[in-house]
């Protein structure tokens, strides 16, 4: 497989990547109600000759290759957007109040133009490459349902991949940074805390019970476990985003509602706050007469690298584009380049916590060139130039791990 040969051809293909971002980026859906997204994605995958099946609630998968025998290498895409009114300043902007505003529709474009470049080398692959097209990844809710329905079986995958646009990055688009070995995204916890009082009129606050009170003391308590109750190695970050209650000022409400999420980079670190989060409330609801529901609604774990793949993949990313556009998480902290962990969530974990797995990075919008929104904002531009970049890494990925690890 010639690496150089490939991402030309990547380049050549850059108009219908480019045509299948905007399509995606105009018709915006989220989460799970992805109808109009999942038949545009099938009819390309099925134009270029693929059999696309469906996979859980929303989801499809496509297999290419299978003409040698191998193991099988699994790229995944996410669809869905978010419900947030778009403002950027492009001329296919969404006008639905949905917007692609974390980049999936830069994701789904790079794995159909990925897509059609293994169709040209199939005859090539030695194995078989997953194509994996994910609703719900911004509820993490995607992975899992279509693990639930056999994404990872049939055939069983042997180890998978993920790319995520970043905005904002003071690099070239098109750069690639491969996540060293280990977590490189936290766990993540969507929570509510439902305080239940007894309403009452605001001039006698002594026949009823605040739940106002109470779950404002729950909320700076809940602070302190971060500030007295871990050390200083153990990274979380516990955030509230939401407090509603009652509708009159004069009046004392039957409950309050706050809504939030927890971040943690392990699982025990995870376990422990959100015990301490219900002993907290609980008994912080007690003391004030009222009484507090904690819940989980949805989250993800922390994604895991494999330090093998990892390193695999570093390797073939600067086969492809060379020492100035392939970097690893490692190399950039050397330089001082500042790259870490990232504080954002991801719902690959799922993926990462059955088969071996790893998360590159693509720069996709240099500051210096305008794009300086950050991902879920409003205003958040990608730049398309990245498009062709993200495609070629996609195929090259898997085909070169499909060829050393027959």
């Amino acid at each position: 497989m010639n690496a150089q040969e490939l991402l030309l051809q990547a380049k050549d293909i850059r108009d219908d990547i480019t045509a299948a971002r905007k399509h995606l980026h105009e018709n915006a859906e989220v989460r799970f109600d992805l109808t109009n997204t999942v038949a545009y994605v099938k009819q390309q995958l099925t134009d270029m000759g693929y059999d696309p099946q469906p996979c859980g609630r929303a989801g499809l998968v496509a297999l290419c290759g299978g003409k040698k025998p191998g193991r099988v290498f699994m790229l995944r895409a996410d669809m869905d957007a978010l419900p947030i009114a778009e403002q950027a300043d492009v001329d296919f902007a969404c006008r639905s109040g949905a917007m692609h505003a974390c980049g999936h529709d830069m994701h789904t474009a790079m794995l159909l133009g990925a897509a059609k470049l293994l169709k040209m080398h199939e005859d090539e692959i030695e194995g078989t490459v997953k194509l994996m097209f994910q609703p719900a990844e911004e509820t993490f809710e995607g992975s899992a349902d279509m693990i639930k329905a056999g994404l990872l079986e049939n055939p069983h995958v042997d180890a998978a991949m993920m790319i995520h646009v970043m905005a904002g990055m003071p690099m070239q688009s098109g750069t690639v940074i491969v996540s060293g070995g280990g977590v490189s995204a936290p766990a993540a916890d969507y929570f509510d805390i439902t305080v239940k009082g007894k309403g009452c009129h605001g001039s006698m606050p002594n026949m009823g019970i605040d739940p106002l009170t109470a779950a404002a003391h729950i909320l700076i308590a809940l602070q302190e476990i971060q500030t007295r109750e871990l050390a200083l190695t153990d990274r979380a970050v516990l955030t509230f985003g939401s407090l509603h209650a009652g509708n009159a000022a004069n009046a004392i409400p039957d409950e309050a509602v706050m809504g939030g999420t927890l971040r943690t980079f392990d699982e025990q670190t995870r376990a422990y706050i959100k015990q301490r989060m219900v002993d907290i409330a609980e008994g912080i609801a007690a003391a004030y007469r009222a009484k507090a529901e904690v819940r989980f609604t949805t989250g993800c774990p922390t994604l895991d690298n494999n330090a093998a793949l990892s390193a695999d993949a570093d390797r073939y990313m600067k086969e492809l584009l060379g020492p100035r556009m392939a970097f690893s998480v490692a190399q950039l902290q050397q330089g001082g380049g500042g790259a870490s962990k990232s504080a954002g969530s991801e719902d690959f974990a799922y993926i990462s916590q059955q088969v071996p797995a790893v998360m590159l990075a693509l720069a996709a919008g240099h500051p210096e060139e305008g794009y300086t929104y950050p991902q879920h904002h409003p205003m958040v531009k990608f730049d398309n130039e990245a498009l062709p970049y993200g495609a070629a890494v996609y195929a090259y990925g898997a085909m070169r791990w499909l060829e050393e690890h027959r």
